[in-house]
């Protein structure tokens, strides 16, 4: 079972409001979750009345392997959850590693875009040639 904790979104239209919470990966985004480490509202007055984290719970979730999402990695970063043993922990350096790892990704898809441009560039450059060729050849036979 692998054990995402990532945001469910709650509030009204045009007025959202997202629970922090912890879930089956195999689980709805919106559907049951195992246990709620707290409450982010990027709309709220005050920057410190937006986000509310269950710190301990949030450490105790990594520490047994819970990937976070991005966003809440990043939310979880603002408010100290990552510090002490977790700084150094594995969690960290899988995040480290995913974010390399998709950088390699990205730049190994393009390159090998760029690859098949420069052939298909390569194939009508030819063909373009092909057909001047037979183009030279029946005004030739024309002429004589």
């Amino acid at each position: 079972m692998a054990v995402v904790i990532r945001l469910k979104r709650t509030g009204r239209r045009n007025r959202p409001c997202y629970r922090i919470s912890v879930a089956d990966s195999r689980w709805k985004k919106e559907g049951r979750t195992l246990e709620n480490l707290g409450l982010y509202d990027p709309l709220a007055p005050r920057t410190e009345m937006q986000c509310k984290v269950d710190v301990e719970g949030a450490r105790r979730w990594i520490l047994t392997g819970a990937q976070p999402s991005w966003t809440v990695y990043s939310l979880f970063k603002k408010h100290g959850v990552y510090q002490g043993e977790l700084e150094l922990g594995r969690t960290g350096d899988k995040v480290r590693k995913a974010r390399r790892k998709t950088t390699k990704t990205r730049a190994r898809r393009d390159s090998a875009k760029a690859g098949r441009l420069d052939a298909k560039a390569e194939r009508r450059k030819l063909r373009v040639a092909a057909k001047r060729a037979t183009v030279a050849a029946g005004d030739a036979g024309a002429a004589s």
